[in-house]
């Protein structure tokens, strides 16, 4: 772990206890998806006339109200982490690129030890919503939005936070197990393979937070640079689509 010095960023700390912000961060996150099952969704013209369009507002929906209460909750924790960041720009800016060619290497192996590449659903329904959904619009989801609520979630409170109250070397695997397991949870039947591009994201970005001395905003960076790439290299397969 990276302690305060000439060459590190920043130093181990102590979290605070979960607030009732994260409880309500959490409620949102596994409750929200969960009621629009039970919605009669298929009555509402706007998502019936387009689905993909409408598939994609209703995630911005979910993610935009955990995001505002993440936010909201880990404040403190995202000024501060920027803050330490900000005292060693050279080290954000020239490790985030070598920690990402370090994830693909990682997923590549993984992937081969589990067989081989099988594209999830999550993965399915991402391209085809890039290629109904304008970059502009998918681009704050998958970049801003939805990388920090996972990071918060996933990292902020599942190791921060939880390694107050339990090892944190048991923390680091439940985050990354978990972190898969959503991923493709109630959508499809959990396997090695499905999991395998996930499992590899979630250790490298456990890594990234932990080595950081579990920085927040270090860990959501190199998430957001990651699906950065994704949605460059999704798009880019049509380029007519980046300009609809």
């Amino acid at each position: 772990m990276l302690r305060s010095s000439s060459t590190s960023p920043a130093k181990p700390r102590r979290f605070s206890r979960y607030t009732p912000a994260d409880a309500l961060a959490v409620v949102l996150y596994l409750g929200l998806p969960l009621a629009l099952v039970f919605l009669p969704l298929d009555r509402l013209p706007w998502l019936t006339r387009d689905p993909l369009l409408g598939a994609y507002l209703l995630n911005l929906g979910v993610y935009a109200a955990v995001f505002i209460v993440a936010i909201i909750a880990a404040r403190h924790y995202v000024a501060r982490d920027l803050r330490i960041l900000a005292t060693r720009p050279w080290f954000t800016i020239g490790v985030l690129p070598l920690l990402l060619v370090v994830m693909l290497i990682v997923t590549a192996i993984v992937v081969a030890l589990a067989g081989g590449v099988e594209v999830s659903v999550n993965q399915s329904g991402l391209e085809e919503m890039t290629a109904h959904v304008p970059w502009y619009l998918t681009a704050p989801l998958l970049v801003l939005v939805g990388p920090f609520v996972e990071e918060y979630v996933f990292r902020h409170l599942m190791i921060g936070k939880l390694s107050r109250y339990v090892n944190r070397w048991v923390c680091y695997v439940t985050s990354v197990v978990l972190f898969a397991a959503l991923h493709i949870a109630g959508r499809e039947a959990i396997t090695v393979q499905a999991l395998a591009p996930y499992l590899a994201l979630g250790l490298v970005l456990v890594f990234a937070y932990a080595w950081t001395a579990n920085n927040l905003m270090f860990s959501y960076s190199l998430h957001a640079l990651k699906n950065l790439l994704s949605v460059v290299l999704m798009y880019s397969v049509d380029i007519s689509s980046l300009t609809s």
